[in-house]
């Protein structure tokens, strides 16, 4: 992403954030997966947001009006030696001249020179809680302050949540924004259509993840998140990660997979048969549920609020359990009751970005927020119905079915940014032939 998108994002920031403030955002720390391997690092989305820079030990420090600059970067010095381990490092100096700083200084200086920053401000911006040992460190750099009040120096009274101002700022997705997460989109697509070709009874769930892990990883991305692929019953664990079992023909296999793009996600599901066709059981519930996420998805528009998908598609969902004999009453009361929740117990979707469950809040007030243009969803209506279901009959059993697109609000209504991934059983049966 372009450089003067990140410093478009700050002066916003500093704007809401007023003079005689302070912002202080650190990233993630690398953290260990086992002995002496780490984890693959990957940025504090805020941070990130706010800077483009994708190294760890480093804090952010934002100061509107700062004659001598707003944006001040600590991070980790140059090293020849640990660059020659570990790979290379911008420095105070590449932060400056590649990533757009003002003023950037070593990590390791933080303790001298941020205390001095502070002082004089009357407001901190600052999250407590989401980095609980940076927590300690904020506090004694203004307890130290505090404790030279008799020498005129002056603390900060104020903190005010930065998450609250920054999380708004990632809910209203920029240009650049749609066009990155619109190629994680085509490129997750691009291997649900692959797995689809490629299945085949006997295969391994494992097999089917690695056909993603092939595409993301050819296209320079990663998982968004632990893949999800599973075959016959596992289709029904809704958090299924475990990805070792056989794919076994009858069976319908489910897999929520999607990439992540410069830091930005995608989150795709499709369900398709092993064998490459539905049975009449499998297709009534895989239509049944394309149909609840084609009427949720028609009510992503702006003035419609968050919930208004969701209540769509349990309003398909529980019509049609009642016809296929699934459920029994009338609908409005089965509504009422939720009764539809044995089958359906997730909601309908959620903001989608930077992270696959995206900030951003769901109410304002006690009111659903209004969908806005520049807002990005999921549409995931679902029906999970497991072996021994009690008064449901086997044909039923086993058939677990999700579908995932990712949706962007319009200026008119909305964009699927997902769509080339098939998902009309047609569609899906004639590419697995």
């Amino acid at each position: 992403m372009d450089a003067s998108e990140f410093a478009r994002r700050r002066k916003q920031l500093m704007r809401m954030m007023g003079p005689d403030s302070i912002a202080i955002l650190p990233t993630n720390p690398e953290r260990p997966r086992n002995r002496d391997v780490d984890y693959p690092f990957r940025p504090d989305s805020d941070f990130y947001y706010l800077t483009g820079f994708p190294e760890p030990d480093a804090v952010a420090v934002f100061m509107p009006g700062r004659k001598h600059g707003e944006y001040l970067l600590f991070c980790r010095d140059r090293d020849p030696e640990m660059e020659t381990w570990h790979g290379r490092r911008a420095g105070p100096e590449g932060a400056v001249e590649r990533y757009g700083a003002d003023d950037a200084f070593p990590i390791g200086d933080i303790d001298d020179i941020l205390p001095g920053l502070l002082e004089g401000h009357d407001r901190v911006f600052y999250t407590m809680g989401a980095a609980p040992e940076f927590d300690k460190r904020v506090i004694g750099w203004v307890n130290r302050i505090r404790s030279q009040s008799r020498a005129g120096k002056h603390a900060p009274d104020e903190f005010v949540s930065l998450e609250h101002f920054v999380h708004d700022m990632r809910l209203y997705k920029s240009r650049a924004e749609i066009k990155v997460m619109r190629q994680a989109a085509n490129i997750a697509a691009r291997a649900h259509k692959r797995a689809m070709q490629v299945c085949r009874p006997g295969m391994m769930e494992y097999e089917l993840e690695a056909e993603f892990l092939y595409e993301f990883r050819k296209a320079g991305g990663v998982p968004a998140y632990p893949s999800i692929v599973g075959g016959g019953a596992n289709a029904c664990i809704l958090h299924y990660t475990e990805n070792d079992a056989p794919l076994n023909d009858g069976e319908v296999v489910l897999i929520d997979a999607g990439m992540e793009h410069d830091c930005y996600a995608s989150d795709i599901t499709r369900c398709f048969p092993v064998n490459g066709r539905f049975s009449k059981a499998q297709r009534a519930i895989y239509e049944l549920v394309l149909e609840a996420q084609l009427a949720a998805i028609e009510e992503v528009c702006p003035g419609n609020h968050w919930n208004a998908p969701h209540v769509a598609a349990v309003k398909v969902l529980t019509r049609g359990l009642v016809k296929l004999g699934l459920l029994k009453g009338r609908t409005a009361s089965l509504i009422k009751n939720e009764a539809y929740r044995r089958f359906y117990m997730h909601r309908t979707g959620h903001w989608l970005g930077m992270d696959v469950h995206d900030v951003g809040d769901y109410k304002v007030g006690d009111a659903w927020r209004e969908l806005e243009p520049g807002m990005v969803l999921t549409v995931e209506p679902g029906l999970y119905i497991p072996a021994r279901s009690k008064g449901v009959a086997r044909k039923w059993w086993n058939i677990g079915i999700r579908i995932e697109d990712d949706v962007l609000v319009t200026r008119n209504g909305h964009d699927v940014l997902s769509k080339a991934a098939p998902k009309q059983v047609e569609d899906i049966e004639n590419l697995m032939a």
